[in-house]
């Protein structure tokens, strides 16, 4: 999907990096209201890797977002520059999510899940063959 090299992810300042090997399992973008809010942004675009592919190096600094199905995600930034390089989602231990936007790679595959669409600003239009989830 990606390639067999190792991709770099990392905050702004980059004191926290997730080095990752192999390919995403996910590539998905959240409308969801507390993404929207986390993000800055109309979603937040995610990639989401097996635990034992990423190595994490630097200091984080965690917050802990609840979602509106209730599950619990914790998210990872960086107490100096701010921004977040990884999160972990209560009852998916086994994989680290990661902000597309911190590999700053244009060449990053486009997503191919959609999820919270009910909350998708009206000029969203997600990637072609998206899987739509409401």
């Amino acid at each position: 999907m990606i390639s067999d090299m190792d991709k770099m992810a990392q905050c702004s300042c980059g004191q926290l990096t997730a080095k990752v090997s192999g390919d995403p399992l996910r590539i998905s973008i959240c409308h969801c209201l507390n993404c929207q809010r986390r993000s800055g942004s109309v979603f937040a675009a995610q990639a989401r890797f097996p635990r034992d592919q990423v190595v994490i190096a630097g200091t984080s600094t965690s917050f802990t977002l609840t979602g509106d199905e209730g599950s619990r995600a914790h998210f990872h930034f960086c107490p100096v520059c701010g921004a977040t390089v990884y999160f972990q989602t209560e009852g998916a231990e086994e994989t680290i999510a990661i902000p597309i936007g911190a590999f700053a790679d244009p060449l990053f595959p486009a997503p191919t899940v959609s999820v919270y669409e009910e909350r998708m600003h009206a000029w969203v239009v997600p990637p072609p063959g998206a899987e739509h989830i409401p």
